[in-house]
């Protein structure tokens, strides 16, 4: 099957810390996701998707640019406060939506931006025509949609104070904007990227009540953090109800994913993975995804394919016949999704996640992996740790000892921390004195 002549509109959806357990397609506990399990089942289904890093950041900055995330300047989270800040985002990075105005694409933003706040790194200076949502890293309140008692919601660059729960104000803003461009010529790229459901743990009182009824026996922590994610789902509901209500939905690419695994202890759950957000282990950075592509990508299929977020990069970039002709990291997974033949990956893929807290001091957690075999260092002066991935997926037996596969995937993990070597990570003339 070959991609259409016509370039489709591109809708990419991103949750934050959604973890691989928590869609109801996937079998999650005490909870129903009907509008992503319409995007899995009326597409692919892709069991071994992973993010690029444990936390939010560094993902976001790896599909935005088709790289590793500390090629471009952000192996750590990006935070308001200077001296607990942990990148700077490349400001020669070439982002996906810059490609794609190159091919006469209308590219948008709304929700959780998330790669700096200075003028240099807004969305709008990085390739998209439009930006509606939040600049920082996290959200206080669902409803003040305030960090640190400052407002970073914006309407491309001006500062607006819209009324509502977050969820709702980036599910009506996409529902808007897609409205806005039925009947037009342009194609469009739509990067919905919410909050949702990244603490605080925060739903809809109705939709607390819902799932208190409906689950008797899951423990409240479950039932809000439950509430949570169905909401969104709703929203999400919505948004693909308009891209059938405006005839764009067979002409629409959409893929759905997060940026890192589950946060446990409110309540997430990582399927039978061990670890969490924050974890090198499968928990953290290994994360539910699926597409849907009408007429294009065949209903009910699923792949085993290993691939991350920075390959939506390319992927996007494929489906859209956008040319680029600098180097990237990320390999497109287009002839996947479309159920084409697709040579076996035997790339080195690699995940960083640099921290300020007591138990990084600035230093990183790391993890390496070639075929089959996974080597990682969950925090540093940790010991290294060596997994098989084919014969156990759940990390549970430590190869360490295997002198010659420790070598191999050691060497392999210090070239790729070489390879990153030369790229800032701290904005110029920082003051964090």
């Amino acid at each position: 099957m070959s991609v259409s002549s016509s370039q489709p509109n591109i809708l990419i959806i991103l949750a934050d810390d959604h973890g691989w357990g928590d869609v109801s397609y996937q079998g999650g506990p005490n909870l129903r996701t009907p509008s992503i399990d319409r995007i899995a089942n009326g597409g692919i289904q892709l069991s071994n998707f992973y993010a690029n890093s444990s936390v939010c950041s560094p993902s976001r900055a790896a599909l935005m640019t088709g790289r590793y995330p500390d090629r471009v300047g952000v192996p750590g989270v990006i935070r308001t406060h200077p001296e607990n800040n942990w990148g700077y985002l490349d400001p020669t990075a070439v982002l996906l939506p810059t490609v794609l105005k190159r091919a006469e694409y209308h590219t948008s933003l709304i929700g959780k931006w998330h790669l700096g706040l200075d003028a240099d790194s807004h969305p709008c200076h990085r390739g998209f025509h439009h930006f509606k949502g939040f600049l920082g890293d996290m959200m206080d309140d669902y409803l003040s949609h305030l960090r640190h008692g400052h407002n970073y919601m914006r309407l491309d660059t001006t500062e607006i104070h819209p009324e509502g729960h977050a969820t709702d104000l980036f599910t009506d803003w996409s529902v808007e904007y897609i409205e806005d461009r039925t009947d037009r010529e342009q194609p469009f790229f739509l990067y919905l990227a919410y909050n949702s459901p990244h603490t605080p743990i925060q739903p809809p009182d109705e939709w607390v009540e819902r799932v208190r009824e409906r689950e008797p026996d899951a423990s409240e922590e479950r039932v809000r953090y439950v509430a949570l994610v169905e909401h969104m789902d709703a929203g999400i509901g919505r948004v693909l109800d308009s891209l059938e209500a405006t005839g764009q939905r067979d002409n629409t690419l959409v893929i759905y994913t997060s940026d890192n695994g589950g946060q446990m202890n409110v309540g997430a759950t990582n399927g039978p993975y061990r670890g969490q957000k924050g974890d090198m282990y499968e928990g953290g950075i290994r994360v539910p995804a699926c597409a849907m592509w009408p007429g294009h990508i065949d209903a009910g299929t699923t792949s085993d394919r290993v691939a991350l977020l920075m390959d939506l990069f390319p992927t996007a970039c494929e489906a859209a016949a956008a040319e680029f002709d600098h180097d990237i990291e990320g390999r497109s997974i287009l002839p996947t999704l479309l159920g084409q033949p697709q040579d076996s990956d035997d790339r080195v893929l690699y995940w960083v996640r640099r921290e300020g807290s007591p138990n990084f001091f600035g230093l990183t957690q790391q993890a390496v992996r070639k075929k089959d075999l996974k080597l990682l260092q969950n925090r540093p002066g940790e010991p290294l740790e060596l997994f098989d991935m084919e014969s156990d997926p759940h990390e549970a037996i430590d190869r360490i000892t295997n002198e010659d596969e420790r070598k191999t995937m050691i060497s392999l993990l210090r070239t790729e921390i070489q390879k990153a070597g030369s790229v800032p990570w701290q904005r110029p003339n920082l003051d964090i004195t």
